[in-house]
């Protein structure tokens, strides 16, 4: 493992940029192989996520588990998996705009450690603050955005597909693009 990439995680997990760790049970960094030229990247740890300090666990978790092993990927292996805010709001509130503020130096030195291929914005919230505050799940999902030698593709957030079922098809047609592009761009896996 990296050493800039520990030092990180270290550091992070002492963070009191915002007043939100004063009620979280864990700092929820990521999950995953840290060389991976894969990064998944949602919006915020929920409660499961904040016992347990791993992003995606319960039911949501276990969908997006799904999708990655249908195009072979796997969150211990392959990717990295992490969210935008690094705390727990409470109630699973949307992130405020000083949190999101507060927590993206570690996102963005993540990035920066990664150097990613593609990234990949699981929900609106993470697409949003990621590749543009105009940006739709529901009209530019599965869409490829280049910046600076990154590709960005924003999907649904498999807690919205567990609410609206509809959509999850959809959600699949997203992941099975990005099997296309990993193959494309001869990404290791």
């Amino acid at each position: 493992m990296n050493h800039d990439f520990s030092a990180l995680k270290s550091a992070c997990e002492t963070c009191t940029g915002c007043p939100l760790h004063e009620t979280r049970n864990h700092v929820v960094f990521g999950v995953g192989n840290p060389d991976a030229e894969l990064l998944f990247i949602g919006e915020a740890p929920g409660e499961n996520e904040d016992l347990q300090g791993e992003p995606f666990v319960g039911r949501a978790g276990q969908l997006l588990d799904l999708y990655l092993n249908g195009i072979g990927l796997d969150r211990k292996e392959n990717i990295y998996i992490a969210n935008i805010l690094k705390c727990r709001p409470p109630k699973n509130r949307d992130p405020k705009p000083e949190e999101t503020k507060a927590c993206l130096p570690w996102l963005r030195e993540l990035v920066k450690i990664m150097r990613p291929k593609i990234i990949v914005c699981v929900g609106r919230i993470s697409a949003q603050v990621i590749i543009s505050p105009e940006f739709r799940v529901t009209k530019e999902h599965g869409v490829f955005f280049e910046r600076n030698g990154t590709l960005l593709m924003g999907t649904f957030h498999p807690a919205a597909l567990l609410r609206d079922p509809r959509r999850k098809g959809d959600a699949f047609e997203d992941f099975l693009k990005l099997q296309d592009k990993i193959k494309e761009l001869g990404i290791r896996i």
